[in-house]
Formats: structure tokens, C-alpha cells, sequence
């Protein structure tokens, strides 16, 4: 009988300890998002330490296009990497710039491009570009990693444009070559869709936008607009599905709700008939230097000279030099935005990972879609 109970006890323990290991590692087994979202972070690390800053036809943003781009998708993945040279004009001199890209193809006719511009802006003043643009480059490399193992019924396109700050010259040569040979990604469709990752986090709040109603005046023709609010909603569909904390900006003059304007890499997608969302971390309750544009991207006290926080303005708009930008200054600094908001980057880093994930991975359609 002892022997009996003994037996009956150590089945027990045996099952008990063998539930528990299957537990913990269920428990510990990271997601995709999870596992892109951490690798991100540790890639914006080294863009910030070995990078830095990467103004426009830089030998820094030559880097960050080529050299990174060969090192987390070369060795990852069976997919060519493809360049686009990209030249510009800028006060009378001509510069230098790259587009960089990689293509996942899909089961489907539909064609999503992702893309984010790697060079920053503000170096004078001690800008790392973190915000602007970094950690949306970190997360498209990291991606793309992901990507390839993973079956997709769309294509994706990944790109990295060049020159963004200096007038989206990277974009508009790529969507200048897409209008002329519509073939012109490695043999892909013709992009049904595209989604700007720019500044996805640091601002207050996470948006996601679509193009205004009214044509942008950048497009040489106005008739091929396409103001489709349809990838935003798509988007803004799966984020409420999983609880995201993304939001719609609110009406306010200029800006209808949800309406952004032609100052990314969005604007020459929208002007050449693609369907467009942009996700965005800023603040457009804040009443800023011009008004409510998401140009203030946060309420932080120490991002203002002054800050008049019951009327999210500055408490004397004539004196205000600060306006609680982050982009372009000297606060778009892993160290300082760390010191000012601990776990914030981290946190909207994880929701856009997430978001994308999710949405590459839904049951949906990226057919063309009409103005």
C-alpha cells in the first residue's frame, strides 16, 4: 500500500514538474513582434554609437544605407538588396544620396511598401537623430530579418529613402522610377499600398494618418491625388483589435481629422495615386509656434522655455524658442530622451511593432484602391 501511494505521489510530482516546464517555456517564448521590437531596440543602440548623426550625402548616412542594411538583411535573407542612386540639388550644389530596399514576395497582387528615411537633421545642435529618424530605420532592419520567414499574402517592400530632410528627394526619385517602369522593383506589382514610418515615437501620443482631402501642391498632377483614407483605417482597424494605443488627431484648422500634411516621404507616394497611412508620435493638441500641425511633439516642461500647460501653448508666445520639439534639436538624444521619459521610446517602439506585425499578418486586401 505504502508502495502503492508513493508511486501515485511521485506520478504526481512528475506530471506537476513537467506542467510547470511546459509553462515557463510557453511563458518565455517571445512573439515575432516581441522578438522584432527588442532586436530594434538593440539596432537604434548601434546606430547611435556607431552612426550617430546623418545629414544628407554624409559619409554617416552612406553607412547606415549600405553598410547596415548589408549586415541585418544580407546575412539574413535569400532576397536581393537593391539601391537606387538618388542625386539632388540643394543651394546651388549638387549632393549625393541612395535609396536602399529589399522585396518579400507575397501569394497576391497586393504590394505594400514600408518605408522610413535614414538621414537626420539638427547635428549642429547635438541631434542624434533618434527620433528622426533612427529607431523607425532600426525597426525596418529588424523587420526585415522577421520577414523572411514569414509567409506573407501580400509582397512587402522594405526602403530606406535618402535626403528626406532636404526636400523627400529619396522618395520622390523612388516614386519618379515606379511611374516610369512599373516594374521597377525587382519585378513586384505595382505598389497597392504604402505606410511612412517617421517619428514613431518620442512625441506624447501615437497617431496614424492619411493624406488631406486637398491635393498636396508638391504633385505636378493633381488628377492622379490619391487622398484615400483606406491603409489609416485599415491600420487603425488592427490596432483597436489588439488594444494599441493609436488614435486619429483631432479636427483643427488646416488639419481635418486624421489629415496630414506633405512634409515625409508619404507625400510623392499620395501624389503618385498610392494609398498611404502614416504612423506618427507627436502631439497636435498642443497649440505650437504655427498653430496645431503635430509639430510640438510634447508637453514635457523641460522642452520649454515656458510652457503654459492648462492651455498647452507657451506662456508667452513672442518669447518661446523651444515649443517642445524634439525633432532637430538637441533632445532627439537617446541619453536625454531616456532621462526625460524612461521606457517611453521603448514602449511605442513595441506598439508600432505590434501594429505592423499584426496588420502583415491579418486576413486583409491591399487591392488598389480608388481617391
Amino acid at each position: 500500500m505504502t508502495r502503492f501511494l508513493f508511486f501515485i505521489q511521485l506520478l504526481f510530482v512528475t506530471q506537476l514538474l513537467f506542467s510547470s516546464f511546459s509553462l515557463a517555456q510557453t511563458v518565455s517564448t517571445p512573439s515575432p513582434s516581441a522578438l522584432v521590437s527588442a532586436q530594434s531596440w538593440q539596432i537604434l543602440q548601434e546606430i547611435v554609437s556607431d552612426v550617430g548623426a546623418r545629414p544628407a550625402d554624409s559619409s554617416n548616412e552612406r553607412r547606415l544605407l549600405h553598410d547596415f542594411t548589408n549586415r541585418y538583411w544580407r546575412h539574413s535573407t535569400e532576397f536581393p538588396i537593391n539601391s537606387q542612386p538618388v542625386t539632388f540639388t540643394v543651394k546651388g550644389n549638387e549632393q549625393q544620396s541612395a535609396n536602399v530596399w529589399i522585396t518579400f514576395p507575397g501569394k497576391s497582387e497586393g504590394h505594400l511598401v514600408i518605408g522610413a528615411h535614414a538621414d537626420s537633421t539638427g547635428e549642429g545642435v547635438g541631434s542624434q537623430g533618434v527620433t528622426d529618424n533612427g529607431i523607425a530605420v532600426a525597426l525596418l532592419l529588424a523587420l526585415g530579418q522577421q520577414l523572411s520567414n514569414t509567409e506573407l499574402k501580400d509582397s512587402v517592400t522594405l526602403v530606406l529613402f535618402g535626403a528626406e530632410e532636404v526636400g523627400l528627394f529619396g522618395s520622390q526619385a523612388f516614386t519618379t522610377a515606379l511611374k516610369n517602369d512599373s516594374r521597377f522593383l525587382t519585378g513586384a506589382p505595382f505598389p497597392t499600398a504604402m505606410i511612412n514610418l517617421d517619428t514613431i515615437a518620442g512625441g506624447d501620443h501615437l497617431y496614424i494618418h492619411s493624406p488631406t482631402k486637398k491635393p498636396y501642391k508638391r504633385c505636378d498632377k493633381v488628377d492622379n491625388y490619391n487622398s484615400s483614407a483606406s491603409v489609416r483605417d485599415a491600420l487603425m482597424s488592427v490596432a483597436s483589435a489588439n488594444s494599441l494605443p493609436f488614435r486619429l488627431h483631432p479636427a483643427y484648422p488646416g488639419y481635418p481629422q486624421g489629415e496630414t500634411g506633405e512634409w515625409s516621404d508619404h507625400a510623392p507616394f499620395a501624389c503618385a495615386g498610392i494609398p498611404v497611412g502614416y504612423i506618427e508620435a507627436t502631439n497636435f493638441s498642443i497649440n505650437g509656434r504655427d498653430g496645431f500641425d503635430g509639430y510640438s511633439q510634447s508637453l514635457h516642461p523641460s522642452l520649454w522655455d515656458c510652457l503654459n500647460r492648462s492651455e498647452k501653448t507657451a506662456c508667452n508666445r513672442e518669447q518661446e524658442r523651444r515649443w517642445g520639439y524634439i525633432w532637430h534639436t538637441e533632445a532627439d538624444r537617446l541619453d536625454k530622451l531616456n532621462q526625460l521619459y524612461p521606457e517611453r521610446l521603448q514602449t511605442q517602439l513595441n506598439a508600432v511593432t505590434e501594429l505592423l506585425f499584426n496588420f502583415l499578418t491579418s486576413d486583409k486586401s491591399l487591392r488598389s484602391t480608388s481617391n
